[in-house]
């Protein structure tokens, strides 16, 4: 555990060990997210209430899932940045920020979409709506507080602050459907229970779900080793880099 703390000290490591990760999960991604979108739109049952606007789940949960990680993440990548002053750490806070925002106006955006034919309206002050608007004006101050100051360092810790107060969000989020009284569906499937739909619906689900997190780190990846290079633009290993792209 340490050890890895240690190296992740080093920008220069990050950047070189992201090299070797990278293209799998962009495999990953291209793999998952084919199968499971092909599986899911064409081959997967209609639902007995819903018919095919149910469809609009593959693209919706797994887009929701992913918003309430990535500000965990954020959060936990605040919270290291803050005792160990770990750069790398922060980097990656600050690049996944956009992708979390727009992860989360997706969710709304297809939930949205979802609740005419199934509500009758584009949006209702439903508890987990509402907590998802509010994870959403979350990334933006977080963003917002990035570029607020003319220091850096002092922009991370503010963000860093807002993203770990933040968080406790993401449990009203999860919950809110067993703590008030909401129109919005109970889980689809979780990790101890028993799905609520059957697996030729929930299988393509959970395939389009891994497709989602491999194309967000396989994109965090990139984004982060671009990001070092701009920070880190005027030390040595920097400019030996681009010496050897150069020739």
């Amino acid at each position: 555990m340490w050890g890895f703390i240690n190296k992740l000290r080093s920008p220069k490591w990050f950047y070189a060990i992201s090299a070797k990760l990278q293209p799998w999960f962009w495999v990953s991604a291209a793999l998952l997210l084919a199968v499971g979108t092909v599986w899911g739109l064409v081959f997967a049952p209609a639902d007995y209430q819903q018919g095919n606007s149910f469809r609009i789940i593959y693209v919706h949960v797994p887009a929701a899932f992913l918003a309430q990680s990535i500000f965990v993440s954020m959060a936990i990548s605040g919270l290291v940045f803050m005792v160990w002053k770990i750069k790398v750490v922060d980097m990656l806070a600050t690049v996944i920020a956009p992708l979390g925002a727009a992860m989360t106006f997706i969710a709304l955006f297809s939930g949205a979409v979802w609740g005419v034919p199934t509500w009758g309206t584009w949006w209702m002050w439903d508890a987990r709506l509402t907590s998802m608007l509010i994870l959403l004006f979350l990334y933006l101050g977080v963003i917002a507080l990035r570029g607020a100051f003319t220091s850096r360092d002092s922009g991370s810790r503010a963000a860093s602050v807002l993203a770990m107060v933040g968080v406790i969000n993401i449990p009203i989020i999860k919950y809110s459907v067993d703590w008030w009284y909401t129109l919005h569906q109970p889980a689809t499937f979780t990790i101890t229970g028993r799905a609520a739909m059957p697996m030729e619906m929930w299988a393509p689900l959970l395939i389009m779900v891994l497709g989602f997190y491999s194309f967000f780190i396989a994109l965090a990846l990139m984004r982060t080793r671009s990001e070092i290079l701009r920070r880190e633009a005027n030390k040595r290993w920097v400019r030996e880099l681009a010496e050897e792209v150069g020739q």
